[in-house]
């Protein structure tokens, strides 16, 4: 079973990476598509036959029909197909069936939540980061910006190629599985939820409130995608330090030790807390607050993987 949930993860890491690719193309073929459109209109309105658009010869008929369409409505209302907005979706759901079962496999080997070591954890972060950027792409047109989460995954999941994946007995501080299970598991559910928020946040620096590119989500859309994921987030790791906290009085014998790992996290809960804020400020709303999500999540990275970098009580475990 072990080999199994090994071969799962190789292949949820190859169709990963091809998700990955298609979801760049669908917004390079959405870019080029909507900049050749208003080139054409140009050359059209200035008496030139009309320049064809990118995807000419890629795609016709209904596509190159829509397209036109949504770009006389303009960006508030854009949340365009293209040839390979299917394929990108489809690719997400099988590499997140694949490493999900991956998981399930894993979990049922140990007896625990499958996240003991940084392996476990890195295979559920990147796990965490696709189903909650396909969760909140069912609601929101954001497939345009899926290269960010999903281009994050993917990083993450082969990272997690590089460790050692060998089943061992956890150290006895660890030898907690209740809390274990659930501790370490609502640190990878919020993280993953974070990295859309930080998606949207990239999206938004870029978009601008003025909707610089028709291609992208509106500046509306990607706020209320951010704020939605922040929302969901937050709860979830404030509880996670909360029981983070309880679990280190057991182990350790202390509720806080100013460990790096839980300096990290506290900084961390703070900076999205400062996002929360900032948002429904008038001088912070827009651009300063999506800015805070790039930094808070910067913050997740550090937090993740603070133990490869700084020695403390958390080191011993790899998470």
């Amino acid at each position: 079973m072990e080999q199994a949930s090994q071969l799962l993860f190789t292949a949820g890491t190859i169709v990963l990476a091809l998700a990955f690719a298609a979801y760049v193309g669908h917004a390079v073929l959405l870019a080029n598509g909507r900049r050749a459109l208003s080139l054409a209109g140009a050359a059209t309105g200035a008496g030139g036959g009309g320049l064809q658009p990118a995807w000419a010869g890629v795609a016709t008929g209904s596509f190159v029909a829509a397209r036109a369409a949504e770009a006389a409505r303009g960006p508030d209302d854009f949340a365009a197909p293209s040839p390979l907005s299917r394929a990108s979706t489809w690719l997400g759901i099988g590499a997140f069936a694949l490493l999900a079962t991956s998981l399930v496999i894993r979990a049922v080997l140990v007896g625990r939540g499958p996240w003991g070591n940084l392996f476990e954890f890195s295979v559920a972060f990147a796990t965490s980061i696709l189903g909650a950027y396909l969760a909140l792409g069912r609601r929101y047109p954001i497939a345009s910006i899926g290269f960010i989460p999903v281009g994050v995954a993917l990083g993450i999941a082969l990272y997690a190629s590089s460790l050692p994946s060998d089943i061992k007995p956890l150290v006895p501080a660890l030898a907690n599985a209740p809390l274990l299970t659930i501790h370490v598991g609502m640190a990878m559910l919020s993280y993953g939820i974070f990295a859309t928020s930080f998606a949207a946040g990239v999206g938004y620096l870029v978009q601008g409130r003025e909707d610089r590119f028709a291609w992208l989500p509106s500046h509306k859309v990607l706020d209320s995608v951010a704020y939605r994921a922040v929302i969901i987030g937050f709860p979830v790791f404030a509880t996670m330090i909360i029981l983070g906290s309880w679990w280190a009085s057991i182990a350790w014998s202390a509720y806080w030790s100013w460990d790096p790992k839980e300096t990290s996290a506290l900084v961390t809960w703070l900076a999205y807390a400062i996002y929360l804020h900032a948002r429904n400020q008038k001088a912070w709303a827009g651009r300063p607050a999506a800015l805070l999500l790039v930094v808070a999540f910067l913050m997740v990275l550090v937090t993740y993987s603070g133990s490869l970098w700084f020695n403390g009580l958390h080191a011993y475990s790899g998470l």
